[in-house]
């Protein structure tokens, strides 16, 4: 039996679940799981790995299902319910998916679809839970592939990343312990569910835990401070982007309605950011509404959490903290040797965390992992002091400009702290004298701002060759569905 299943029939009657305005106890998620589980068995004992991909709104319903395909023996393929029907479409044929599960929101995108390739399609709003007989579930052994998540795709066409049901159940296990759940936990669920951030940090982790998960139908700051000054929620974790709009909202709110919030949100027992770096001013900013210093981590599709600030002691602003229990981690230069202390180079991974595959691409996964096992993550740091700090992605992130490397994301902290500047964003620009320059596009508040003091200014806090060469003022900084600035598409403004 699953680990996670194991756990929830050791606790039947806690609250598991509350969504749509309805409560679910343990039980009834083990019921409605086993349902679904024997729906789409049929006729078999097992489905030996088949893949089930499903578009479900994040609530009751999905967690039943993604614990329904498990318990069935299938390996889970959850899609973005914001996804076009060709990103669809790609994941579904990628994955050679035999059944397709949708809410009924979704059914019309799907159904042509369906129709054309002939797999089989369940509606949820059409299934008749009376005429479903409960079968014996198959005894899966955790080396079962368990699910494939969709890398986001920056350089080429997305990899469907392979996890095992004892990579989860490392990744959950190694967080639980860290970050001190338990059942008494109640966490608000608003993230997308088809990254590891929604499924494994939230949802896997508070229901391993016996805790409850609280979703949000959509994403409001006013509905998110409204649920928790219900004073039942006690974690919350989020992406940037998500602070700073429920920042901006606190600052529009007249005093009382702000030291009310605040005295709710002092009383939480975790807050936590990631899916992207965390500005040092959002964190700053968070600190002053919530009395709450964010605990910034680092993972990946491939890997779950792999590096976090500690729960019980300092969290560094600006870094992604230390090796979480269980998780080596090294940095090494260009030639795949171990760095010196101090000095900067590629994260590698290994653990029981770490990913078995890309899902029909073993080249792909040759070449991601050392001769000797290790994952190469492709993402740019340098330890102080124990402290990991992320430099950027050494694909996107590091500019190399006249034999220099330069983070990118460095000069993003430099520049946000000018009083003129919103938000802004950094890459390189192909140059033929030196390589790459350094350009910036900036969002500027209500203030004016001179780029010739601009560059003075910046010259006084950091190294000349570290300087914006180029600059762009633009409305709105181009951002994909996680809220990430998608710097490909930045350097477009630059042409």
């Amino acid at each position: 039996m699953l680990k996670i299943v194991k756990n929830a029939t050791a606790n039947p009657e806690n609250q598991a679940i509350i969504s749509d305005n309805q409560s679910y106890t343990y039980q009834d998620l083990l019921n409605s799981s086993h349902q679904f589980a024997s729906l789409i068995l049929e006729n078999l004992v097992d489905l030996n790995e088949t893949r089930i991909a499903f578009m479900v709104s994040p609530g009751f319903d999905y967690v039943s299902v993604q614990w329904g395909i498990w318990r069935a023996g299938g390996i889970a393929v959850p899609l973005c319910i914001s996804y076009p029907l060709p990103s669809l479409q790609y994941v579904i044929e990628d994955t050679g998916a035999e059944i397709v599960i949708a809410g009924a929101e979704y059914a019309e995108i799907l159904q042509p679809l369906a129709a054309e390739k002939g797999f089989r399609f369940i509606i949820l709003s059409e299934v008749d839970k009376a005429a479903i007989q409960q079968k014996k579930l198959p005894n899966l052994q955790s080396s079962r592939k368990a699910m494939i998540l969709y890398t986001s795709g920056t350089t080429n066409l997305p990899k469907g990343v392979v996890t095992t049901h004892a990579n989860i159940e490392a990744q959950v296990s190694t967080l639980v312990k860290s970050w001190q759940w338990s059942a008494k936990d109640h966490i608000l669920c608003i993230l997308p569910l088809h990254h590891v951030h929604g499924i494994i940090n939230v949802i896997s982790c508070a229901l391993l835990s016996g805790a409850t998960v609280e979703f949000l139908p959509s994403f409001s700051a006013q509905g998110v401070f409204g649920v928790f000054q219900k004073g039942e929620i006690n974690v919350f974790m989020a992406v940037p982007t998500i602070y700073f709009k429920l920042i901006s909202h606190w600052e529009s709110l007249p005093d009382d309605q702000q030291k009310q919030i605040t005295n709710t949100l002092s009383k939480f027992r975790l807050m936590v950011s990631g899916s992207a770096a965390l500005p040092v001013s959002v964190m700053e900013k968070w600190k002053t509404i919530s009395t709450h210093t964010l605990l910034e981590r680092y993972g990946m599709t491939e890997i779950g959490m792999g590096i976090s600030n500690p729960y019980d002691a300092e969290r560094k602003a600006g870094y992604i903290g230390r090796p979480l229990a269980g998780v080596k981690t090294r940095l090494v230069d260009e030639n795949n040797v171990v760095v010196k202390r101090g000095q900067a180079g590629e994260i590698q991974i290994k653990g029981k965390n770490v990913f078995l595959e890309y899902w029909n691409k073993p080249e792909a996964t040759q070449k991601t992992f050392t001769i000797d096992g290790w994952f190469k993550t492709g993402d740019v740091a340098v330890v102080e002091k124990g402290y990991y700090r992320i430099l950027g992605r050494d694909s996107i992130d590091i500019i190399k400009s006249g034999g220099y490397k330069i983070s990118a994301l460095e000069i993003e902290e430099i520049l946000r702290t000018h009083v003129a500047i919103e938000d802004c964003s950094v890459v390189g620009i192909p140059n033929e004298e030196w390589g790459e320059i350094v350009a910036a596009a900036i969002i500027l508040n209500d203030q004016n701002l001179d780029l010739k003091v601009l560059n003075t200014w910046i010259r006084e806090k950091m190294p000349a060759y570290k300087t914006p060469r180029q600059y762009k003022i633009v409305e709105e900084l181009p951002r994909n569905a996680m809220g990430k600035v998608t710097k490909n598409d930045l350097k477009k403004l630059f042409n």
